[in-house]
């Protein structure tokens, strides 16, 4: 597969700290990266590194098989950045911002007309082509700030967070829209917090923490590094504790909670689990509303691999 992107050693250091720890990966053409971590694991350095917004002490960046530099203009007019935080002008129109995001990069009228409708079609926003920003929603800023950011049609797109703090409409508008960008055949580098998100977008994933790739592959590839084989999960009221020490005390058993009427079993290993506490349940007479059996989740994966404990 052609690659798009090509990191190889790459090292930051900040005096003590280093915020990239040799760190090597690529992305290829066509692809949505998932690009995880907790907070401070690397992610927004590695992408402003790449973008040649930040110097690097050591390692090598390519975009499109040349080495990017802070004057690379060929390869940065082909790159479409989406920050996380909403960077437009509250003095213009909707139809105006992106008309003059455009404007840095194309300068034929008609091309950039067609481009910015393109855009807007994209997204969803033909009916708030009149209005100024601040009379819109929050899940309309985003789709606004997104549209600013790719519409001059680059080929390779970084989308940091586009849907936080946005509701249920806006998000499926918004992950809609970045699969019609792979499809037509852009390459998109994707942070998030939304495990779900991944799942539904992201072809590959990269996991980083401390500036390192902790793991790499699939979301299925991903899910089989978990520890855990299976979650089983009953709605059960008043359980007593008697049951529950008995439930930790098998050998199959990862660790046990019972939270409000919710218990939560996790295996290590096992084929019939979900069977095997219908029965237990039955065989003690314990009356329950709902049960059900799920594979260990990309989220699981996540927390194994970068800790439960809180970040900064």
């Amino acid at each position: 597969m052609e690659k798009v992107i090509e990191i190889k050693n790459l090292i930051k250091q900040y005096k003590e700290l280093k915020a990239i720890d040799d760190l090597s990966f690529d992305v290829y053409k066509g692809e949505i990266l998932g690009l995880l971590g907790p907070n401070g694991s690397g992610k927004s350095t590695t992408i402003n590194c790449i973008l040649s917004l930040l110097k690097y002490n050591k390692g090598s960046i390519k975009i499109f098989g040349k080495e990017m530099k802070p004057n690379s203009y060929d390869i940065k007019s082909k790159i479409g950045v989406v920050f996380q935080d909403v960077s437009v002008f509250d003095e213009l129109t909707v139809y105006e911002n992106i008309d003059y995001f455009c404007g840095l990069y194309i300068k034929d009228k008609n091309t950039r007309k067609k481009y910015v409708e393109d855009a807007i079609d994209l997204v969803g926003l033909a009916d708030f082509k009149k209005f100024y920003p601040k009379k819109l929603s929050g899940g309309l800023l985003r789709r606004l700030n997104i549209a600013c950011g790719i519409v001059h049609k680059p080929t390779l797109i970084f989308l940091d967070e586009p849907t936080v703090a946005v509701d249920p409409q806006s998000r499926n508008n918004i992950l809609d829209g970045i699969k019609k960008l792979r499809d037509d055949g852009a390459t998109i580098v994707y942070t998030t917090h939304y495990m779900e998100e991944v799942e539904i977008l992201c072809d590959r994933v990269i996991i980083l923490d401390k500036g390192t790739v902790l793991a790499s592959g699939t979301t299925d590839e991903l899910k089989d590094l978990a520890r855990i084989e299976e979650k089983v999960t009953v709605e059960v009221n008043n359980l007593d504790e008697k049951y529950i020490n008995d439930i930790k005390s098998r050998d199959n058993i990862d660790e046990v909670s019972y939270n409000g009427n919710i218990l939560l079993v996790t295996y290590i290993e096992g084929k019939n689990n979900l069977v095997n506490m219908m029965e237990y349940l039955k065989r003690e007479n314990i009356k329950y509303n709902k049960i059900y059996s799920e594979r260990p989740s990309l989220n699981d994966v996540f927390l194994e691999l970068t800790g439960k404990e809180l970040r900064d």
